[in-house]
């Protein structure tokens, strides 16, 4: 059994490479958090900037399918993120085994307060919006630990992020934003047939809910940076993860209070 040091995670994000069967990235989730940490460091050595955040596994109606029982995390990238209005584009391109999830995006206008209530943290936020994350596996088949998906980059790939709605023009507090938010719902569609539907209230039964746990984990683990001025934090799929390939057209119909969003994959 060999040991994936950040160089090794390094070139296999880069190659989209599956990883050795009998490769190990880290013993323990709080290991897999400091290998993901250098790993961070590494491409922020050569070049990459960091862009805020991604939340995974927070849809706990498909923990018992993919054996993992808690949210994780990960970095994103400017050279994984993309803007658009209602529809973009996104290149697979070096994505391993990608899959797409239909998800809520924040952005922040200020660090939030120590030990922030979730009111706190709404004074923090300035725009919500829709996006599609995709998300990579280097271990065959999606079959993993959570160590292998906290050590794998927190599993992010890609993120496109469409029309941005200030915060404050969709409600006045944090519980009305909590509470559009677990209230919505969207269809997941491929090139015009809908797939799979989900609701905001699977996602740790609020996408503001998934933030506010997510910056509880993120200042507990050693060595992480905290949530900044500019950062975007996308909270986790409403649906389960699909497969996808070049040339499908994906389209997430959220109803109010988010845009729907469409991508088209190269």
């Amino acid at each position: 059994m060999s040991t994936l040091t950040p160089e090794d995670l390094l070139a296999h994000y880069d190659g989209a490479r599956l990883w050795p069967a009998d490769a190990v990235a880290a013993d323990s989730v709080a290991a897999a958090y400091q290998s993901q940490l250098a790993l961070r460091r590494l491409r922020v050595q050569r070049g990459e900037q960091p862009r805020g955040f991604k939340i995974g596994f927070t849809n706990r109606g498909i923990w018992p399918r993919y054996n993992v029982f808690a949210p994780i995390w990960g970095s994103v990238w400017d050279s994984t993120v993309a803007w658009c209005a209602s529809t973009g584009r996104l290149t697979l391109g070096a994505v391993c085994q990608p899959r797409i999830e239909p998800e809520t995006v924040f952005g922040m206008r200020a660090t939030p307060a120590a030990d922030a209530t979730l009111e706190a943290l709404w004074d923090a936020i300035d725009w919500v919006a829709p996006g599609f994350e995709i998300v990579q596996s280097h271990r065959p088949d999606w079959k993993f630990t959570i160590p292998d998906t906290v050590a794998d980059g927190g599993l992010h790939g890609r993120l496109l992020i469409g029309r941005r709605i200030p915060a404050r023009e969709l409600a006045s507090s944090a519980a009305a934003l909590d509470g559009l938010l677990a209230g919505a719902s969207v269809v997941l569609s491929r090139d015009g047939d809908p797939v799979d539907q989900g609701r905001g209230a699977n996602v740790l039964d609020s996408p503001l809910r998934a933030l506010h746990h997510f910056l509880q984990e993120l200042r507990a683990c050693p060595g992480a940076p905290d949530l900044q001025r500019g950062d975007v934090v996308t909270t986790g799929t409403w649906t389960d993860a699909w497969p996808v390939a070049p040339g499908q057209r994906w389209a997430a119909q959220f109803s109010a209070p988010l845009a729907s969003l469409q991508v088209q994959l190269d």
